[in-house]
Formats: C-alpha cells, sequence, structure tokens
C-alpha cells in the first residue's frame, strides 16, 4: 500500500511533499498595516464572507521567513523545511464574527506549497527577502531598537510585486494583540473532467486553527509599502492609500486541524 500524507504517495511515504501534522512553525514577520481601496478588499472576499463596516479597506502584509518541524525533527533539514513566505489579509465578517481573509499570497518552498493549498491558502510561487537581525552587533546586524530599519520584497516570474520598509520605534506590550482576529480561508479543489469543471471535488469555507500562538520582541513603528503593477496578477490592486503603522515580531505556532466553516463541494 502506498503512503504518504500528501502526493506522491510511495512506498515508504518518504517521498511525499510534507509530513502529517501537527505542523510547527516559527519564525520573524515584517509587516506593514494599511488601508486600500474598500471596493477593491471587497472584490477579493469569496461567498460567505462580507465586507466588515468597521473598516473595510483595512489589510495587513505580512513577510515572513519561517523555519518547519512536524515530528522527525525536520528543522534539522533547512534546505526542505526552511523557506520564506509573504502574504496579504484583509478585514472581513463571517456572520457577526471579525475575521481576516487572505487573498493572496507566495512561498518559495514546494513543501509550504502542499501545506498551504491542504489548508485552504492560495499559495503560489514567488521569491521573498526581508532584513534579518543578528544578536552581535554590528553595521548590518539589524539590531531589534528605535529606528532600526528592516526591508522586505517579494517577486514573481521575474516581476516585482511587493516592496516595504519598517522603521521600528517602541516595543509593543502584547505582541498578540497585533493577531487579533482568525484568518479565514477557502479550499478548493476543481475537477478536471468534462462536464463537471464548474463542480469542485472541494469547496469548504474553513478558519485557520492555531494551538499554541506565541508572539515576541514585538515592535511597531512607521511603514513603507508599494505594489508594483504587473502582468498576471492582481496584488496591485490593493495598493495602500494610507499607511497605519509598520512592524515586526518573532511567533511561533502549531496546527494539526482545521475548522470548516461551510462545506459546498459535492
Amino acid at each position: 500500500m502506498l503512503k504518504g500524507f500528501t502526493v506522491p504517495k510511495s512506498p515508504f511515504g518518504q517521498a511525499a511533499l510534507t509530513p502529517p501534522p501537527p505542523w510547527h512553525y516559527a519564525g520573524d514577520a515584517v509587516g506593514v498595516e494599511f488601508w486600500a481601496d474598500p471596493d477593491a478588499t471587497a472584490a477579493t472576499l469569496p461567498r460567505g464572507l462580507s465586507p466588515d463596516p468597521d473598516s473595510s479597506g483595512h489589510a495587513v502584509m505580512l513577510f515572513l521567513d519561517w523555519q518547519f518541524t512536524a515530528q522527525d525533527d525536520e528543522y534539522l533539514e533547512p534546505a526542505r523545511y526552511q523557506y520564506r513566505e509573504a502574504l496579504v489579509l484583509v478585514d472581513a465578517m463571517y456572520a457577526d464574527v471579525p475575521v481576516m481573509w487572505c487573498p493572496y499570497i507566495y512561498v518559495d518552498n514546494d513543501a509550504a506549497l502542499a501545506r498551504g493549498w491542504t489548508q485552504g491558502f492560495p499559495k503560489k510561487m514567488g521569491s521573498i527577502c526581508q532584513t534579518r537581525s543578528f544578536a552581535a552587533s554590528g553595521p548590518a546586524a539589524a539590531p531589534i531598537a528605535p529606528g532600526s530599519r528592516f526591508g522586505a520584497s517579494l517577486s514573481a516570474h521575474g516581476q516585482r510585486l511587493a516592496e516595504a520598509c519598517v522603521t521600528l520605534r517602541k516595543p509593543v506590550e502584547d505582541g498578540l494583540s497585533l493577531l487579533s482576529r482568525p484568518t479565514v480561508l477557502l479550499r478548493y479543489f476543481p475537477r478536471l473532467v468534462a462536464g463537471g469543471q464548474d463542480n469542485p471535488a472541494v469547496d469548504e469555507l474553513a478558519m485557520s486553527v492555531t494551538d499554541n500562538l506565541t508572539v515576541a520582541g514585538a515592535w511597531i513603528g512607521t511603514g513603507e509599502l508599494n505594489f508594483p503593477e504587473t502582468n498576471g496578477e492582481e496584488l496591485h490592486a490593493l495598493a495602500p492609500r494610507r499607511i497605519e503603522a509598520g512592524f515586526r515580531y518573532s511567533l511561533s505556532y502549531s496546527t494539526s486541524d482545521l475548522k470548516v466553516l461551510e462545506d459546498r463541494g459535492s
């Protein structure tokens, strides 16, 4: 019998793109909080979500430098289980619950791509870079301190899609306050068979479930963010109209579950 949590299924299950959950993550985030055109953010929402009347147009752009492991010390294989990610989250409502919706997300690792599709993150391949901080002081160390600056960028298919810069001003007492809304996702897997292409095999509105979420070293400051217009992408439609703030923090969490809000598949 072939084994593996994801394809490719194989005799020993070692060829699968990603091991089975629980999955554990740790990383550094650089982000910018901003306001976009409310009509543009509303246009990204799937059926079942509606704009938040109190914050329509509010969004966050995140750049993350991740390290991953499952149950077999996968983090000791950094070539396979370290990756970088960039995503945008927009405010929305599910019934009377304030949530965030992820319309666009990019990663540079196929294992992360597989996990994302399993969860409902619409991940695409991209090139993501961000300034790192190091404990040893020096001109390139980017210390976590007032006035330190952190840059980040996203490119895909030879095109620059996003560029950001954050200048730290002060620490945040409660870092979890920067992650106050749950994320809602769309698990959508179409059929290829003729006559069934408008009837997806999976069509689920789901809420991400995170365990043991920890935020450390959170700082807030000013931010800059630009989404250049590019061919074959739509991120630029969410271009900032107003920048709220920039921030940086470290985080960790685990996931082994998903909450299905609506199952619309056959």
